[in-house]
Formats: structure tokens, C-alpha cells, sequence
């Protein structure tokens, strides 16, 4: 389902979609009340959303979406550095599962690629089962002595000091869990946070500062040797890999994909694992695909901590799953709990977890 204000841009989108064999365009609408009616009875795959709509905005529309009948949405806006971007990465904390920048027009030299690319992203979505995030007390339960059995495996092959620097991998839904893991840290976290989080390119430096105006510490796009300070967070630029060279010195890696990504959090994991040893912790949450697993396989084998989210919480449980048949991951936890164990390691008084 297209939702569009725009009557041009909207048959442009349609005349795209409909080209490609994986898709079929059920319903085209220029509003969220229209949207919201429709789609009771056209019942789509995937939602195409412009963020911008007279009355209810796109924002708004995700909230009742992912409220009254869940379904994966793909937010297609067309500006990068305004109010517009903040609306989208709001979007994508209220459940929406991408944002890709609108196509360009048939002249445009970058045209075909464009357009390839957001059918691909429609077509992948399509096949995300997203549910409303409502974790019972009976399922986290569950999770807490799975992840009990884990841990005690884990300390009984290594005892591990207090990290020196936390590591987050996120992709598909990852926006939302970001900030509920940065959020649920204690106040003066007291070491460096290094972040990568799948994001078109386009969108990277907007969803920087959006992080920023939504989370509680400092976040900064990462620069080659920069020295990093604790409690401040640093993110993967766009089409680089973020590193270490030392100790508290960030590097940026030019190098070709990782997994199918660039940034990719199998190469920070890998860094951090090399630089810190068992001194460092890995997070990976929600995301399609495998990036990160390989790379949090070296932290464990390093003697390091690794958490990976559990399948009850993460909106694609992939890459956490990947990390997991690795033998890769010390804990398995719904994300509700992620930040509190965090506190624990990282704010404990003796020299073991």
C-alpha cells in the first residue's frame, strides 16, 4: 500500500512498484484517515508511507498501524536535515522499519538504481512479521533462566573483568531499541560507547542528531583518531567502518562490505575484541541478516561479554539469532532487561562479573 499526499508522486511510486514481479500495488491514498480505512480490507504486505501528510502525519499513522493491525512500513521521505527527518526517526521508534529517500526523477542519472533499491527494500520488509512489542511477564520469565544457563556456562570457562568500552550493533527495528538500551544507562556511564546502526546513507548525520535530542548522553559521528571519553556515544559514519587503533582512539575503515554492510558491526566487533581483549562487551540487537555475529564470536572467545537480544522483543530476530548458533553470546536478553544487566557489569565494585 502507497501512502502519499501527492497525486504525481504517487503515481510515479505506483508506476515503479508495479514494473518490479515481487510487488503489487493493493492501494494508493493520499491521507492517514484514507490509510487507515483501507487498509482493513486491503490488508498489504508493506506500507510505503510519506512522512508528510495533511491531517494525521506519518508519525501518527505508524502509532495506529502498529496499534490496530501491525504491519511493516517503510518510510520514504524526501528531506534529510529537517523537521521532516525527525518526524521519520520518531517513525522508525514507533515501529516503523526503514526510511529510504524518495526516488529521483526518470532523467536523473541515479533513476534506475533508486528505484531497484526501494523495491528491494519493499520487497525484503514485506516478509518481516512484526507484532505489537508487549513482552508478558510468563515470556520474560522465559528469558531470564534461559539467560541464567548461559551465563553460568560462561563463568565457569572465564572470569571477566569490568569492560572498558560497550559496543551496539543494530539494524532492521534498531532505532527504537537503541534508545531504550542508551536510555535505560546509569548517569555517568564510565566508559566509551561505540555505536553501528544500518541506516541508508542519506539519513546518517540526521539520525545522529535525533539520537542526540533523544537520548541522554552525548552522541557524536566518529572521526578518524578521534580519543573517545566515557559516557559519550560515537557512531559509525555513513559507507565507513568504525575501528580502533589503540586504546580510546577511534578509526575509520574504508574497506569494502562486511556481511553486505559498510558500516558493519562485525569489523567494530572485531577491532574491539583485538584492542581490548577481555575488556571488551558486545550488544547486538534487533536486525535482518548476520552482520556482527562473527565479530562478536571474537569478544567471546577473547573472554569478553556478549549480549545478544532475545527473539520475544527483537522486531527481526536475525543477526542476535546468527550470534547465537555461533556459540557467539554470553547472555540472551529481552531488551527490557539489556541496559539494567549493562549497569551491573559496568558499575560493579569487584574486578569480576
Amino acid at each position: 500500500m502507497i501512502v502519499e499526499d501527492s497525486r504525481v508522486v504517487r503515481e510515479f511510486l505506483e508506476c515503479i512498484i508495479e514494473r518490479d514481479p515481487r510487488l503489487k500495488v493493493v492501494a494508493s491514498v493520499g491521507t492517514g484517515e484514507e490509510a487507515l480505512r483501507v487498509i482493513r480490507h486491503a490488508v498489504p504486505d508493506v506500507i510505503s508511507m510519506d512522512i508528510r501528510l495533511p491531517g494525521m502525519n506519518g508519525l501518527e499513522l505508524t502509532k495506529r498501524i502498529m496499534t490496530e493491525q501491525p504491519t511493516p512500513i517503510v518510510v520514504v521521505s524526501s528531506e534529510v536535515e529537517d523537521e521532516e527527518l525527525k518526524i521519520s526517526m520518531n517513525a522508525l521508534r514507533a515501529g516503523a522499519l526503514a526510511v529510504v529517500q524518495k526516488p529521483v526523477g526518470v532523467s536523473h542519472a541515479d533513476y534506475e538504481k533508486v528505484a531497484q533499491s526501494l523495491c528491494t527494500r519493499l520487497a525484503i520488509m514485506s516478509e518481516v512479521r512484526v507484532i505489537r512489542q508487549r513482552v508478558s511477564l510468563r515470556s520474560e520469565a522465559v528469558d531470564v533462566s534461559l539467560s541464567a544457563g548461559l551465563v553460568k556456562r560462561m563463568e565457569d570457562r572465564v572470569m571477566v573483568r569490568r569492560p572498558a568500552i560497550l559496543g551496539l550493533v543494530a539494524s532492521t527495528g534498531g532505532p527504537s531499541a537503541l534508545v531504550k538500551v542508551l536510555n535505560d544507562l546509569m548517569a555517568n556511564f564510565p566508559v566509551p560507547v561505540v555505536l553501528v546502526q544500518h541506516i541508508t546513507p542519506g539519513f546518517m548525520r540526521g539520525f545522529v542528531k535525533w539520537l542526540n535530542e533523544v537520548v541522554a548522553q552525548e552522541v557524536l559521528e566518529a572521526e578518524e583518531g578521534q580519543r573517545m571519553e566515557a559516557g559519550k556515544v560515537y557512531v559509525a559514519p555513513a559507507e565507513c567502518h568504525l575501528a580502533m587503533s589503540e586504546r580510546g582512539v577511534l578509526r575509520l575503515d574504508g574497506s569494502a562490505m562486511v556481511s553486505m554492510q559498510k558500516p558493519s558491526g562485525t569489523v567494530l566487533f572485531r577491532s574491539m575484541a583485538k584492542v581490548y581483549g577481555a575488556e571488551a562487551c558486545g550488544v547486538l540487537l534487533t536486525g535482518m541478516g548476520e552482520d556482527g555475529a562473527l565479530g562478536m564470536r571474537d569478544i567471546h572467545e577473547a573472554g569478553g561479554l556478549t549480549i545478544a537480544e532475545h527473539a520475544s522483543t527483537a522486531v527481526v530476530y536475525g543477526m542476535p539469532a546468527a550470534a547465537v548458533e555461533l556459540g557467539a553470546v554470553s547472555e540472551v536478553l529481552p531488551l527490557t532487561q539489556i541496559g539494567g544487566r549493562l549497569n551491573e557489569v559496568f558499575g560493579m565494585k569487584g574486578s569480576m562479573t
